[in-house]
């Protein structure tokens, strides 16, 4: 006869099964429902801040990191119009330029609608840069010059990698 197949052989093979799963459903029992259970403490090990971007680079103080937070909150809160704008402009633009036959006089319009709220946005955004570098120490100013030409020069770069992506 089959060791495998014999009886003795299956039922203690179960027997160590069913042991084995009580004990395992025991232990997470114990863990998760005793009394001594305490919270799982998170430590938050990486912000998705931009300002942390600028604290250790500049060593900007707690005034100029609540300065530049401030700042960078009040910059968003008045690009958002002209962003939205783009964004229905953007929209209008792609269902014209899917029509049958686009009529070019109307994506020349959108188009310059676009680049006007665009202009808006830059314009606004040296202003940004501006204030920033106003709340910086000289030395500071310095570092900022090359963080945000830094951050200019990897923009371009990953829209230029998107379009490359496109193209394969």
């Amino acid at each position: 006869m089959d060791f495998l197949a014999s009886k003795r052989f299956i039922t203690t093979s179960l027997v160590i099964l069913v042991l084995l799963n009580l004990t395992l459903l025991g232990i997470l029992w114990v863990q998760n429902f005793s009394g001594k259970h305490s919270p799982v403490q998170v430590k938050i090990t990486r912000q998705y801040n931009r300002q942390i971007f600028f604290n250790a680079p500049l060593a900007l103080t707690e005034k100029q990191a609540d300065s530049f937070q401030e700042l960078r909150r009040e910059h968003f809160r008045k690009v958002r119009p002209e962003m939205q704008a783009i964004s229905l402009l953007k929209e209008q633009l792609v269902k014209e330029a899917i029509r049958e036959n686009p009529d070019s006089q109307k994506i020349a319009q959108l188009a310059q609608a676009i680049g006007k709220h665009q202009s808006s946005i830059e314009q606004q955004l040296a202003t940004h840069f501006h204030q920033l570098s106003e709340v910086c120490t000289p030395s500071q100013r310095d570092s900022l010059q090359k963080i945000l030409m830094h951050m200019g020069m990897r923009q371009m770069h990953m829209r230029k990698d998107t379009i490359e992506n496109l193209q394969r």
